[in-house]
């Protein structure tokens, strides 16, 4: 069964090697490093750039259209025959709402909130960032119901670093 493995950026190298990802995806600021683990191949390593932020603000990068369409097309062609890593800084809203995206861009007909709620219930912590959230919703004709399930869920506990979580695809 294919499935999204979710956390920060401190646990990327632990998770990738206990679950056998050879897909990463990483959303992290422009100035922080990334070491890709030894078992991702480059091409099967998605690097977007953008701050954890829902409006403009000076020296940050908006999560933007062209941001999510590449993290699509990425999760798209994937094969899904091993799992696949998300990642952002914390692990708590970038990663979250990356890996809630594309369980909904594979399951066009499993409902929007039923994945938000088995998110919540596997993290705590979890709070999807809902631009990336909105824009996506747009992107795949959801008709708002993306950003509903994520109100509905509402704001996951204070944290420095997320719970790690694996959401199943079907």
């Amino acid at each position: 069964m294919p499935t999204l493995h979710v956390c920060s950026l401190a646990k990327i190298a632990e998770t990738v090697e206990a679950t056998g990802a050879r897909s990463l995806i990483t959303l992290i600021s422009a100035q922080t490093p990334v070491n890709r683990p030894a078992f991702i191949k480059p091409q099967r390593h998605l690097h977007i750039t953008m701050s954890d932020i829902v409006l403009p603000m000076d020296g940050q990068i908006l999560p933007g259209q062209a941001h999510i369409d590449e993290l699509l097309r990425f999760v798209r062609g994937w094969d899904r025959l091993h799992p696949v890593v998300i990642h952002c800084y914390a692990g708590v809203s970038r990663s979250t709402a990356a890996a809630f995206i594309t369980a909904c861009a594979l399951n066009p007909a499993r409902s929007e909130a039923e994945i938000a709620q088995i998110m919540r219930s596997r993290s705590p912590t979890a709070t999807p960032n809902s631009r990336m959230v909105e824009l996506a919703d747009g992107a795949l004709k959801r008709g708002g119901r993306m950003i509903r399930a994520v109100e509905n869920i509402g704001r996951g506990e204070n944290c420095f670093e997320g719970v790690p979580f694996q959401l199943e695809l079907t």
